[in-house]
């Protein structure tokens, strides 16, 4: 197939490139920077510069290139894109990425639609976010919260958008837990050390995490197979805060984290970090692993962890 990548030059996308290049396909991934065509061609790609919030620039890359499938995997959540991690002001922090997701998608798929491109497989989110009611790990045919009266609103509202828009076209939706690997999670393994990442309560949240070449072979196979739908993509233990923080401490050779109480790092860090670290729910990957026959390099964090920063 020929399959074009938007966004290919971000961490999942660099992962993403070489495993649909060494299943035979051929690739067009995009950047918005000129520097980094170097880059996709290195990885195998034919590399092409785009604005994905720009209707014009988007239906170019895909008129010109007259892919198979798109893969929407355009974000802005590095610090060179959205600057240092702010849980206070999520909206803030995420402003370019809630847009990729809203206008970018809404772009994305009018120039699939007006090239006649007929599958689409999108980057969504599933972490912490899983509906607050019930049970601590959620399915597919569990909402993700609402995060109403929050400053989380915008960021929720916009993953609703990318899955309803792109599973209305006849596409897939694939959910990612917390993202780890190379070029991932850094910035928060070098918080992890200052001690300035700290366990709030009783670190009572749930949350799923995923390695970055596992995330990307489940995305070729939803490519391979044209999913619809929505999946999550993650790892088969979802765990509390209190489990995996102290954990990767302890990987990444860090003294144990702080504890501090909800009142205080709702002071600190807001609501939403509290209710990150006290309420979160995970998610469960069965429908992943059955429909599309994802099988997992990494099936837990506690390897993964070890591996990448032992």
């Amino acid at each position: 197939m020929h399959v074009f990548v938007a966004g290919g030059t971000g961490v999942l996308g660099r992962r993403l490139v070489p495993q649909l290049v060494s299943r035979g396909h051929q690739v067009t991934a995009t950047t918005t920077n000129k520097a980094k065509l170097g880059v996709l061609e290195r990885l195998g790609a034919d590399g092409v510069v785009m604005d994905g919030l720009d209707a014009a620039s988007v239906g170019e890359a895909v008129a010109a290139t007259r892919p198979d499938a798109i893969v929407h995997q355009m974000t802005a959540i590095s610090m060179a894109h959205a600057g240092k991690p702010d849980m206070r002001h999520p909206d803030r922090w995420f402003a370019t990425t809630i847009e990729l997701r809203t206008k970018g998608t809404d772009h994305l798929l009018a120039a699939a639609e007006a090239t006649g491109v007929s599958h689409v497989v999108a980057q969504s989110y599933a972490n912490w976010n899983g509906i607050r009611q019930g049970g601590w790990v959620k399915t597919e045919e569990d909402p993700l919260d609402p995060e109403e009266g929050t400053k989380a609103r915008p960021g929720a509202m916009a993953i609703n958008h990318v899955e309803d828009a792109v599973v209305k076209a006849g596409g897939a939706a694939l959910r990612y837990g917390g993202l780890y690997g190379p070029g991932a999670t850094e910035d928060q393994v070098e918080l992890v050390r200052k001690r300035q990442f700290p366990l709030v309560g009783g670190g009572t949240g749930y949350g799923s995490w995923v390695h970055l070449d596992d995330a990307a072979s489940a995305t070729v196979l939803a490519v391979e197979q044209r999913a619809r739908g929505v999946f999550n993509i993650v790892d088969d233990e979802p765990a509390p805060v209190s489990q995996w923080l102290p954990y990767l401490a302890e990987c990444a050779g860090a003294r144990p984290p702080w504890r501090v109480p909800r009142w205080l790092a709702r002071l600190l860090a807001g609501e939403v970090a509290v209710t990150m670290m006290t309420e979160g729910r995970g998610f469960s990957n069965a429908k992943a692993k059955r429909e599309l026959g994802w099988e997992l390099r990494y099936p837990s964090w506690r390897q993964g962890f070890r591996e990448e920063l032992g």
